[in-house]
This record gives C-alpha cells, sequence and structure tokens, in this order.
C-alpha cells in the first residue's frame, strides 16, 4: 500500500511540475505549492491547473479563428495575389494590376507597398478605396535594368478601416537577347466603333537561324500581323502592327499580343497592348456608393454625362429606387445632373444595382453605372 501511495504522490509531482511549466511558457504566470495550499492543497491545484487548461486551449482556438477570418477576409479584398509573367523581352513595358474589393462600410486606406526586390516596383493607384467599390496596385517588373529569373513579394500596408499587411508575389524570366520597340503597344483613347492600327519593332540578337514563326491574340477584335524587315546574321528585325478591330468592346483593356519563336526553352513572349475604348455616353462616378440608409430616404447625388455629341437625357432609372433629376433643357456633350435617389420597398438589405441613363431622339444611347448602398429598416 505504501508503495502505491508513493507511486501515486510521484505521478502527481511529475503532473504538477508539468503543468507548472506548460502555464510558464503559455500564459506568462507559474504555479507553485504554496499558492496550491493557500486554495485547499493540490487537489484544488489540480482542479485550478484543469479550469486554466481550458481557458488557454480556449484563447489558442480563439486566436486560430481570429487567423481564419483575418485569412477570408484578404481572400475577399485580394482575389488574385501571386502573378508570373512569364518570359518576357529586355525593355518591355511589362506590368499587372492587383485588383482590391473593399467589403466593408467604411473607406479602405492603402498607406503604401513594400517590395522585397528591385526587379519590381509597386504603385499605389487608388490609395482611398470607397465601401463597395474597387481599386488596384500595378505591379511593374523592371525589365530595362535587371535580366533573368526575377521575383519579389509586395507588402501592401493596410491603415483603414485596421491595420493590415497582406502579401503579394510576381515573377518573370527577362530575356536579353530579344528587345520589343517600343515595349508596349498603346491605343490611348479610341471611340468605339472605330478601327485603328499601331505598329511596333521587334530586334534580336542571337542565333543565326532564329526566327519569328506566327503572333497570337486571344481575342477576335485585336488582330496582330508580322513581318521581317531586315536578317543579317545573328541579327534579326521585325515589324508587328496591331489593328484594334471596330466591335472591340467599350472600357479599358490590358492585354496582350503572344509571339511565337522557334526557341525550344522559351518560345512564348508577350508584348503588352492596352488601350481605353470609349462609349458614345459615359457617367461619372462609376460606381455610386451610397453607404447605410433608411428606406424612404432620400440621397442627393451629382453625376456627370458625357457624350461625343450633343444630346439630352431622357430617362434615369435604377431597379428599385425612385430616381428624379431636373430635366436637361438643351442637347450639350456634357451635362451635370443633380439626382435624387431614394430606396422603396422592393430595395432591401445590401443593394448592388445598375443606374442606366438612357438620351433622348431617334438615335438615343444609353450608359450604366453601378449603385451600391445598404438599406436598413425604419
Amino acid at each position: 500500500m505504501s508503495g502505491s501511495k508513493s507511486s501515486s504522490k510521484k505521478r502527481n509531482a511529475i503532473g504538477y511540475n508539468s503543468m507548472r511549466c506548460f502555464f510558464k511558457r503559455r500564459a506568462g504566470f507559474t504555479i507553485d505549492s504554496h499558492t496550491a495550499s493557500i486554495h485547499g492543497g493540490k487537489s484544488a491545484m489540480f482542479r485550478a491547473v484543469t479550469f486554466g487548461l481550458v481557458v488557454v486551449t480556449t484563447g489558442i482556438l480563439a486566436g486560430s479563428s481570429s487567423s481564419l477570418q483575418a485569412a477570408d477576409w484578404s481572400e475577399a479584398a485580394f482575389p488574385v495575389k501571386k502573378h508570373d509573367f512569364g518570359t518576357v523581352a529586355v525593355a518591355s513595358k511589362t506590368e499587372y494590376q492587383f485588383q482590391i474589393y473593399n467589403t466593408f462600410t467604411s473607406d479602405m486606406q492603402i498607406s503604401h507597398v513594400k517590395a522585397s526586390c528591385g526587379c519590381t516596383t509597386a504603385i499605389v493607384d487608388t490609395p482611398m478605396i470607397a465601401p463597395g467599390t474597387s481599386g488596384q496596385i500595378t505591379a511593374r517588373f523592371n525589365t530595362g535594368t535587371f535580366k533573368g529569373k526575377r521575383g519579389a513579394d509586395l507588402t501592401v500596408v493596410i491603415t483603414k478601416p485596421f491595420y493590415s499587411e497582406v502579401r503579394l508575389r510576381v515573377d518573370g524570366y527577362i530575356r536579353q537577347d530579344m528587345v520589343f520597340h517600343p515595349g508596349s503597344v498603346d491605343f490611348g483613347r479610341v471611340s468605339q466603333g472605330d478601327a485603328t492600327s499601331k505598329a511596333a519593332k521587334i530586334l534580336y540578337a542571337g542565333r543565326s537561324d532564329w526566327q519569328i514563326m506566327d503572333v497570337r491574340s486571344n481575342h477576335s477584335w485585336l488582330l496582330p500581323e508580322v513581318k521581317q524587315v531586315s536578317k543579317n546574321g545573328g541579327q534579326a528585325v521585325y515589324e508587328l502592327s496591331v489593328t484594334l478591330k471596330e466591335d472591340a468592346p467599350t472600357g479599358y483593356f490590358q492585354e496582350e499580343i503572344v509571339v511565337l519563336t522557334n526557341d525550344r526553352q522559351m518560345p512564348r513572349v508577350p508584348l503588352p497592348v492596352n488601350g481605353t475604348v470609349e462609349s458614345a455616353l459615359s457617367i461619372a462616378p462609376q460606381s455610386i456608393a451610397l453607404g447605410g440608409m433608411q428606406m424612404g430616404e432620400p440621397v442627393k447625388q451629382r453625376l456627370v454625362v458625357r457624350g461625343q455629341t450633343p444630346f439630352m437625357i431622357e430617362s434615369i432609372t435604377c431597379e428599385g429606387w425612385d430616381v428624379a433629376f431636373a430635366p436637361t433643357p438643351e442637347a450639350k456633350t456634357t451635362h451635370i445632373i443633380e439626382t435624387t435617389f431614394t430606396p422603396t420597398a422592393q430595395a432591401t438589405g445590401a443593394q448592388r444595382v445598375g443606374v442606366v441613363i438612357t438620351t433622348a431622339g431617334d438615335q438615343s444611347v444609353t450608359a450604366k453605372a453601378l449603385l451600391t448602398a445598404d438599406i436598413r429598416d425604419n
């Protein structure tokens, strides 16, 4: 019997010491036998330890839950966190826009972005993002000063609505033997329905048997053609023509033309192509964020409507909302409209609906904007 009691004491001592070490590491305090004796001996001590384990474990699980919530938030705000530029030519304009979505009810502020490598420059295009709208960060690959395989971590520092950091990543390979001049094809602003073309040169210095096999686009409205201008030993010059066709969609586009060569290891080299196809009618702002409001509460919003030719506004509609505005007395290319939006009984909860403006006349055109709001019960 005495042997059994001795073994039990030893096990209790081992358990007590293990628990004391655990609390010292995890909870930041210690438990000693004197403290335990004040509260009724070692049996009371073990009850306290058991309760403490529950508290610490709950704290650890709560921390894990917070981490999961933070992960969910960043996934919604940054749907794309990694981008591979692939193989690009030296001095080519190589950029990628990371989209950011503000799903909160208050402004999101992007303070700055820290890059881990000079091969990439991060540009905060939208420092302040209103609720329900989006912004972007541009990652620019510095192909003129760096060569070979490169990559960088981009740490986005957010200060509102709370402090947080989100990590993005870009990678790519910058080849030295191939140059685009200019480094990208920029169409600028083009009116919808107008076809236009731009040209670029492709310069190569290397193998004597090197050649361009084909040029391709992912869209039928973007048509590339290439022809060889000169060739002397290991040097070659090609001229690339890119046509933006009449049926190009409206809005900003950022695409690429892929140049296919007879290289075995890196046959595909992209050339960036960008521009803006302007609609016959446009609305500013494109995103109308009204925030939280009550049903039946009117909110005023100034809209700027622009057209390529003089026009008058016939109607402004928004599903589930009453929209009031002063009639336009004369046809102009730009109208500044004081508009009042009032949610009806059909507009409840989170709202994300289109605002449609239609011009008057036989050749009327329409333009759309996005309205977001959170309608509360009275």
